[in-house]
């Protein structure tokens, strides 16, 4: 499918405005690439510390043998429970690692805060720097400069991050991201949000509450609704740096953990072919897998079979290394010699083509608005450079093709049985929305992605049924994982074909008036929500907002707007405890908005927000002139965030500086005066709130 002329030129104009950015990463890259590998490289003390600590047979590959190492970037904690699984990936790491004559170490670890434990205390406005933190933590773990290739342990919001940006700085090596899944589906999000709503208007008490929290959050994995860490998670899955539909499998499934074998092996696939010319380097010699011939090809793990049958589903295993599947549509499949592959070390997959399949993958899914943030401190992380516009220009055109809460009622195990990241990435690869010509970590490029893996035994089962219908089986790949066509929606109020979308246009949108430039998440907004004109209730923290709630000061149409909320004002902090009260006035029929410089969780739906309003209070920006009672109209529809006074007036009216007790009580307790350095240095939002420049 030829590629949509809006997502082309908006790829064009990133990639002109990035040329001397990106061209300077590409050269730093290069010139990290074309070193020794780290053991010849470094002096033989360097060497000796390096590998001291590891098993003598270990040391031998490294010192001796040249053998490639990975290194191993983890986020576990057991506070976080989409991090908890996390804690034994290493040893299954290493073992797979020594099954193909390599090794691996773990490089280090990074932070990983909860913003459910943290949202609506002092901790969150911690939260969006930990993001920076945690690139940094990735640099200190990989300067040890001994690794050839590079897994990413870590799923939640700001980790995922974090990761990628601290990765990319150390864009030559092979990297690939290791997800650990979203727990089991538990009490409904809906039935827990109406529990919340209960809640803020007095009608349950704290042990109700608790009990449908914990009936809703109730185990490894993370949270089942579309929010930002499983946003993360499709966006992943978009840009090629996953194994292909590993996003969404459940923890402790015996496919997870043959997922995570297989990064092992994709990872060391791209060592081999990027480090193919290196002197000194022996090809690598791989044991067999269980079920493989001698002569199979080791790297890209299952992808060294390709399986079709008549009169059934279609099974794939993706390319073998050195081959590539052509593109040309869902059905094409086959695999064709070309003598070439998509695959290659991270700073190379990262570019802009792979950003704007990242952008469109979010929109189409309704993802979460924190990435409008995230991406762009990805995007500059490689040397490219996009802005809020470009994601507009995209959602006027790319759709959406997905309901998953707070988008619809559904979860992610419901969107990965509908049909999950597979099903969506075909459908716009094929409708022309994202670019098949791009490198990923797989030696198949792109294409594997609209695949779903399953696991070999599985399958077997499927094709004995197959055959004792009287059909043409599968052939048996023999490997732990087939992958199979995501084939047509299982359910189609969950996710649909680009042909027939839930909307013609994307789930995220811009907003700019006399108010500034925010966004806002209009695919989880009821329709005649979309434009909201009110008087302005001006707050100065979100405890006062629940204050006057609770005082029932807000029983009317309302636009409340929450100001000195941005980056440098306090760390720009979630506002998710706003949305129960906000949802109790929409549902006794007043027409009520959010407007703040601050954020949302990605967990947000059904109220109108306008957030990351830039420039910020703290800095100027407009939300500092808002009084109580101004009118103000937030248009959806239009993209527009205006307050409805004379330009006059308007103009003549003071900036409100942000009060100095305020400001002081921002920045002391729970660490916050470790974090001053990076609210005085923060840039704007739509410039992602990056501390390091």
């Amino acid at each position: 499918m030829k590629l949509h002329t809006t997502v082309e030129a908006v790829t064009d104009r990133i990639r002109s405005r990035s040329q001397s950015t990106r061209g300077a990463y590409l050269a730093r890259l290069d010139a990290a690439s074309s070193r020794k590998p780290g053991a010849e490289r470094m002096g033989c003390a360097n060497v000796a510390h390096a590998v001291a600590a590891m098993p003598t047979h270990d040391k031998l590959k490294i010192v001796a043998q040249r053998a490639p190492n990975i290194g191993i970037v983890t986020a576990y904690n057991d506070m976080l429970s989409a991090h908890a699984p996390l804690q034994h990936y290493p040893d299954l790491i290493k073992r797979e690692a020594r099954k193909h004559g390599a090794t691996a170490q773990v490089a280090g670890g990074v932070p990983a805060m909860c913003d459910g434990v943290t949202q609506g205390t002092p901790g969150m406005e911690l939260s969006l720097f930990s993001r920076d933190l945690i690139a940094m933590a990735t640099a200190v773990s990989l300067s040890h400069d001994m690794y050839d290739g590079a897994l990413m342990l870590g799923v939640c919001d700001k980790i995922v991050p974090g990761l990628l940006i601290g990765a990319l700085h150390f864009g030559h090596l092979p990297t690939v991201f290791v997800p650990a899944g979203p727990m089991t589906s538990g009490l409904s999000n809906s039935e827990k949000s109406k529990v919340r709503e209960l809640a803020a208007q007095g009608l349950v008490g704290r042990a109700e509450l608790q009990q449908a929290e914990s009936d809703a959050y109730h185990g490894m994995g993370t949270c089942t609704f579309y929010g930002t860490a499983n946003s993360n998670q499709m966006l992943l899955e978009a840009m090629g740096l996953h194994v292909p539909g590993t996003a969404f499998v459940n923890p402790g499934q015996a496919l997870r953990e043959a997922l995570t074998r297989e990064a092992v092996r994709t990872v060391l696939g791209v060592i081999d072919m990027t480090s193919a010319a290196a002197p000194g380097r022996p090809k690598l010699v791989a044991q067999p897998l269980p079920g493989l011939s001698e002569g199979s090809a080791p790297w890209g793990g299952s992808a060294a079979h390709a399986m079709a049958s008549v009169g059934a589903p279609q099974f794939f295993a993706g390319p073998p290394q050195g081959k590539l599947a052509p593109s040309g549509g869902s059905a094409a499949h086959e695999v064709a010699s070309v003598g070439a592959t998509r695959s290659a070390c991270l700073g190379r997959v990262v570019d802009e083509r792979c950003i704007v399949n990242a952008m469109a993958a979010l929109l189409a899914t309704g993802g979460s608005t924190n990435h409008l943030i995230h991406w762009v401190a990805v995007a500059r992380a490689a040397g490219i450079a996009i802005d809020w516009d470009d994601f507009c220009a995209l959602s006027k055109v790319v759709p959406t093709l997905t309901h998953v809460y707070p988008n619809g009622s559904a979860d992610v195990n419901q969107f990965q049985a509908a049909g999950g990241p597979g099903f969506v990435i075909r459908e716009l690869l094929d409708a022309g929305f994202m670019h098949e010509d791009v490198l990923t970590v797989r030696a198949g490029g792109l294409r594997e992605y609209t695949q779903v893996p399953q696991s070999s035994a599985e399958m077997q089962t499927v094709a004995e049924t197959v055959g004792a219908a009287g059909s043409s089986a599968p052939a048996q790949c023999g490997s732990e994982i087939i992958w199979v066509d995501a084939g047509p929606s299982k359910d189609l109020s969950i996710v649909r074909p680009a042909g027939s979308p839930f909307s013609l246009h994307g789930g995220l949108m811009l907003l700019q008036g006399n108010l500034g430039r925010s966004v806002i998440k209009v695919s989880a907004v009821p329709d005649d929500r979309h434009i909201i004109e009110a008087p302005a209730r001006v707050f100065d923290s979100q405890e006062a907002l629940h204050l006057a709630f609770k005082a029932d000061q807000l029983n009317r149409d309302v636009i409340c707007v929450v100001r000195w909320q941005g980056p440098q004002a306090n760390g720009m902090p979630e506002l998710h405890k706003l949305t129960p009260p906000l949802a109790v006035l929409q549902g006794k029929g007043f027409r009520v908005a959010l407007v703040t410089d601050g954020r949302m969780s990605g967990a947000s739906g059904k109220v109108p927000a306008a957030i990351h309003v830039t420039p910020e209070a703290k800095d100027g920006g407009p939300l500092a002139k808002v009084c109580d009672g101004d009118v103000i109209r937030l248009d959806a529809v239009a993209g527009t965030l205006d307050v409805l006074v004379s330009a006059d007036v308007w103009a003549a009216r003071p900036v409100a500086v942000m009060p100095e007790s305020l400001l002081e009580a921002n920045g002391l307790g729970m660490g916050r005066e470790l974090f001053a350095s990076m609210r005085r240095h923060a840039t704007t939002a739509e410039q992602g709130a990056c501390t390091w420049l």
